[in-house]
């Protein structure tokens, strides 16, 4: 009998299979070592280009022989990693930061003999701290966003004259304009690594959550192939069995009444008989409970969706539109997406959760609404995102963002059970929509156009 899953413990098992799977790939921050030794090249290369059009070309003044070293220095540090290491090396966080540090200090180096800030290509600073903000964690950002301040603000104030016109006059810049060319690069270097950051955060959160997704659909879809499993092998085993009890049955009658062979003969014979119903109930499903993919009345099919989450505190009420009622396809994806939408208004109601059903002849609409608080001012817009959520308990309500590694240390209040039901039911077709009630609670509305999930066929995965 393929009945629904119980989801008050799925959702638990789900976030520690997810935990499971996201902890055997690679953590942020892993980054090929390849990357950066490339990046490093296109330094070196722009820095010997402008060394030589300067120098040579135009015949300014510099000092040749330390700028040389500072571009020597990067061509020996890649020149030994392309030994050391093979090719696809990732790096950890710590080496990747030392690797950006040296950058930075390199790039520091070289500018303090060519001017300092006042050279146009102090600008450089920024890409070893953006690059970091975006492969790194919070920690390694914020150091090497450190360096290359302390840097800044050093050859701000120490430095050689910026080569100039081949006279051999430095350029003396007022106090006021070097002000503004440190206070850009300081706002330019914190805009853009806490923009890249947050982006990298963002791209991290939304990964994770559709892993948790995909395990959630994969699981009910082996849950799904075994029930068709179980029918094929009852049709299979039917024949064999069906052997066995008419040999037994024959044997019993050839044998004296009463001996222990005749016993054994008859004991086959029950057994076998045992096997045969049982192999009947599950090649009948229908008639025992309900296959995976059946095509129910809409009202049967969320009053099904409903019961597990019904309780002496909660009521919950299934309400039909009037008119011919249609039939919905039970998949996975449309049971496991509003059943979560059910639980979480069980969860906040104070006593009572609606689910209401209205169609016409363009769209198929589904309402959840309870009683209870109602959604957060602060996370309204944002609901449906990964780890966004008001629940007590591990986190307090308001808190609104959760990281990947905090997300799977716990099983409530992880922000990920309305993505993952959102997620499921845009697959069936649908589009939902979360906002409040007027007169308080919560309201979760699922839209379809007819055909999607109440047609002939089941829906299809989409997306």
């Amino acid at each position: 009998m393929a009945s629904l899953p119980d989801r008050t413990s799925f959702w638990p098992r789900l976030w520690r299979e997810a935990d499971a799977a996201l902890a055997r790939t690679p953590t942020r921050g892993r980054v090929r070592l390849r990357t950066l030794t490339n990046l490093r090249w296109l330094a070196v290369a722009g820095q010997s280009a402008t060394l030589f059009v300067v120098y040579f070309g135009l015949s300014w003044h510099l000092p040749i022989l330390p700028c040389a070293l500072a571009i020597a220095a990067s061509v020996l540090v890649n020149g030994t990693l392309a030994v050391l290491y093979p090719p696809g090396h990732r790096l950890t966080n710590r080496e990747a930061t030392m690797h950006l540090a040296f950058d930075v200090l390199q790039l520091a180096f070289l500018l303090y003999f060519t001017g300092g800030i006042e050279n146009p290509f102090a600008l450089m600073f920024l890409a070893p701290v953006v690059i970091a903000a975006a492969t790194l964690n919070l920690g390694n950002t914020l150091l090497l966003a450190g360096l290359a301040l302390g840097s800044i603000s050093l050859i701000a104030v120490a430095h050689k004259p910026l080569p100039w016109d081949g006279t051999g006059d430095a350029l003396n810049l007022p106090p006021l304009y070097l002000g503004g060319i440190w206070s850009s690069l300081v706002i330019g270097i914190g805009f853009t690594s806490i923009y890249a950051w947050r982006i990298a955060s963002e791209s991290a959160r939304m990964q994770a959550g559709l892993a948790a997704t995909q395990l959630a659909l994969s699981r009910e879809h082996r849950l799904a192939s075994l029930g068709a499993l179980a029918t094929a092998a009852a049709h299979e085993l039917g024949t064999p069995l069906g052997t066995i009890a008419v040999v037994a049955r024959e044997l019993e009658r050839s044998l004296p009444a009463g001996t222990p062979e005749s016993d054994d003969a008859k004991l086959l014979r029950a057994e076998a008989e045992r096997c045969r119903t049982i192999l009947t109930r599950l090649a009948r499903p229908d008639e025992e409970g309900l296959r995976q993919t059946d095509h129910l009345p809409l009202g049967a099919l969320l009053d099904e969706i409903a019961s597990p989450y019904r309780s002496d505190e909660v009521a919950i009420t299934v309400e039909l539109a009037p008119g011919v009622e249609p039939k919905a396809w039970r998949v996975p994806e449309l049971v496991h997406g509003l059943g979560n939408l059910v639980s979480n208004a069980a969860d906040f109601a104070q006593s009572k959760v609606w689910i209401r059903a209205q169609w016409d002849e363009v769209d198929l609409r589904v309402t959840v609404e309870d009683n209870g608080p109602g959604f957060a001012a602060e996370i309204l817009e944002r609901i449906g995102e990964p780890y966004v959520t008001t629940r007590p308990g591990s986190y307090a309500l308001g808190e609104t963002e959760l990281s990947p590694d905090d997300a799977f240390t716990g099983q409530q209040g992880m922000g990920l059970g309305f993505f993952i039901a959102k997620t499921l039911l845009e697959r069936t077709g649908g589009r939902v929509r979360a906002r409040n009630r007027e007169t308080g609670g919560a309201r979760v509305s699922v839209r379809w156009p007819r055909g999607a999930v109440d047609g002939e066929n089941p829906p299809a995965a989409q997306g």
